[in-house]
């Protein structure tokens, strides 16, 4: 049975009884703190555009100040957007490319963990909604990619996503209440995406709610992974996937 979830950003933002300065702050920051907002408005406004070396050196220098934990030789580009970013952790020699987002909003989730040596392309989306993502060491997420997490998004080592995938955690809704608008009604999940390590996604794929899928697999660009799939799987086509076993395909090309 899916499990409901409350609660949107839009929801939050047409709230009547905050103030703008209460709204912004839990959404953005994440938490109530005067000192906390003024340091997180300087970082934005002073460090995050920056261009060059400059940018990237003054970026190493501050966004620690901001994140839960940075490692060695991370680098930042510019114009990346933060939300609540003491729950944000970037492993080592990790790179994050220009205007990227890190969302890690939600009042009691993990938030965002992204492995060492990984790579976030730039434009790309890795959004929390009370939900978590977690990126293991050397993942290579494209550019223009979306990560969408409403419970967990869970990706394994030497994962390589290529350019627009959309990954999403949740985000159906129910719709038994035809009094009220389809946007108002709780958002449902069935648990979750999980990906095994060495996963190759080619371009524009699609993977939904509740999917998992094993180890060593590749599917085809384009494709609407709608069900969970073995390890080493060979998927490609659209909403009917064509699935054979990798393994497989390299015998036939030996013979």
């Amino acid at each position: 049975m899916p499990k409901e979830f409350p609660g949107s950003t839009q929801k939050e933002l047409i709230d009547q009884e905050r103030s703008l300065r209460s709204k912004y702050s839990r959404l953005f920051l994440g938490r109530k703190s005067f000192w906390g907002l003024l340091k997180y408005e300087f970082i934005n406004l002073f460090i995050t555009p920056v261009p060059g070396a400059l940018g990237f050196w003054l970026r190493r220098m501050f966004y620690p100040r901001l994140l839960r934990k940075v490692g060695k030789g991370v680098v930042f580009g510019r114009n990346i957007t933060l939300r609540h970013p003491h729950k944000i952790t970037v492993g080592g020699n990790s790179f994050i490319d220009d205007n990227a987002v890190l969302d890690a909003k939600g009042s009691a989730n993990e938030g965002i963990r992204i492995g060492e040596n990984a790579y976030i392309g730039r434009n790309t989306i890795l959004s929390c909604k009370e939900g978590s993502i977690h990126l293991d060491d050397y993942c290579n997420i494209a550019a223009n990619c979306s990560l969408l997490s409403e419970t967990e998004i869970r990706l394994g080592k030497y994962c390589f996503l290529a350019g627009e995938c959309y990954l999403v955690a949740g985000g159906n809704h129910n719709i038994s209440n035809t009094s009220a608008p389809i946007m108002f009604q709780p958002s449902l999940t069935k648990g979750g995406i999980k990906i095994g390590e060495d996963v190759w996604l080619g371009a524009g794929v699609i993977v939904l709610d509740g999917v998992a899928i094993g180890k060593g697999s590749v599917i085809g660009a384009g494709a609407v992974v709608a069900a969970s799939l073995p390890e080493y799987s060979y998927a490609v086509g659209l909403r009917a996937l064509r699935i054979r076993d990798r393994r497989e395909l390299a015998k036939t090309d030996k013979a």
